[in-house]
């Protein structure tokens, strides 16, 4: 598949990979700035414009965490996501948040409604379809932030927090919170936001080389992605984030390294998606019996298998056409980035593409 001959990236000889990340990719202060300032804004707003009209006890806002990229330290200079998780007291148990998410939207959204006729900024919101949803999307600007900011927000119950009063660098959630979310989880993934300052944790602490062969792996797979046009369902860039680390873990190491080699590691691991079984035990492991049969019980389902260090029950990128970013994957590898002077190709570091699938 030939869709990206065009691209800049794959004419960009493997000793400029570095430049062309800090020239195109990195994004520059003003508008970290700005970001930082509007993700203030909307916590200054839920603390105090939100719940005041609720029956008592109103819900109260624990806390407000920055998700996505820009929580993550791997924004691209164009296009960066910024997911705001809001952790709430009126939230008790998994159900709750399931079946109460829908009327704390409602309320966030009104309120949002009501400081735009104040003119206290400007908001435009997306309507979502979901007869139940998830995430209250919509774009801020203010007096102090001069350009758009776009925004995911996404009530949450504070899981981890049951067990454990505050999550620390080193926190590690007991292995109830997980068997708890087993046998509450009616699909891989549907509490996820809850363990959002873990999914945060897990990258942010990487070297910030690593963190620029993530924006290249995101910036390479968002233009392929913009290429297509039949709608194909393809693997989320998180799962391209997972595999870039999984690749540096294996391979490397070192913050330093050979940006090419980094790159053309994790193309050659998306080639081999068939075998890839891919996890960590940060978060969790297989001490406890219980937890241990729900784990196995996910290593064993179809390869890829990639699962979210902070939440088991996800399988990254399952039931997605791997195959399509495969090729692509393939013919990447030729070009220009993926060369040294004399057109040897890069080679990739020594990774295994299937990890050991039980205790």
């Amino acid at each position: 598949m030939e869709v990206n001959q065009g691209l800049d990236l794959y004419q960009t000889p493997i000793k400029k990979l570095d430049k062309f990340i800090m020239d195109n990719l990195q994004p520059d202060e003003n508008f970290l700035k700005q970001a930082r300032r509007a993700i203030d804004t909307i916590g200054d707003f839920l603390r105090h414009n939100c719940f005041r009209d609720s029956t008592p006890p109103p819900p109260r806002v624990l806390k407000v965490v920055k998700g996505g990229s820009l929580g993550k330290g791997t924004a691209l200079k164009a296009g960066s996501d910024a997911d705001i998780v809001v952790f709430l007291t009126t939230f008790k148990k998994y159900k709750d948040q399931e079946e109460n998410r829908k009327l704390i939207i409602e309320e966030i959204r009104k309120r949002l409604v009501e400081c735009q006729e104040k003119k206290q900024f400007e908001v435009h919101i997306t309507q979502s379809e979901q007869e139940n949803p998830r995430v209250l999307s919509f774009k801020l600007r203010s007096k102090t932030i001069e350009d758009y900011v776009e925004f995911d927000l996404l009530p949450a119950f504070d899981q981890p927090r049951v067990y454990h009063s505050q999550i620390t660098a080193g926190y590690r959630p007991s292995p109830q919170v997980y068997i708890d979310l087993f046998n509450n989880c009616s699909h891989g993934g549907a509490f996820s936001t809850c363990f959002t300052e873990l999914q945060r944790n897990f990258i942010i602490e990487r070297p910030p080389k690593l963190k620029s062969l993530i924006r290249l792996v995101k910036h390479w797979y968002k233009q392929y992605k913009g290429q297509l046009q039949n709608g194909e369902s393809l693997p989320p860039k998180y799962a391209l984030e997972l595999l870039t680390v999984y690749a540096w873990e294996q391979g490397s190491q070192e913050p330093d390294f050979v940006m090419a080699k980094g790159f053309c590691t994790v193309l050659w691991l998306i080639q081999k998606h068939e075998n890839l079984c891919v996890y960590w035990t940060k978060n969790y492991d297989f001490e406890n019996e219980t937890l241990r049969s729900h784990l196995e019980g996910q290593l064993r389902k179809p390869r890829p298998i990639i699962l979210d260090p902070a939440d088991p029950t996800m399988i990254v990128g399952l039931g997605s056409r791997w195959d399509l970013v495969a090729e692509e994957a393939a013919w990447c590898s030729a070009q220009e980035c993926c060369k040294h002077p004399d057109g040897f190709l890069v080679q990739p570091w020594v990774v295994p593409v299937r990890e050991r699938c039980t205790k």
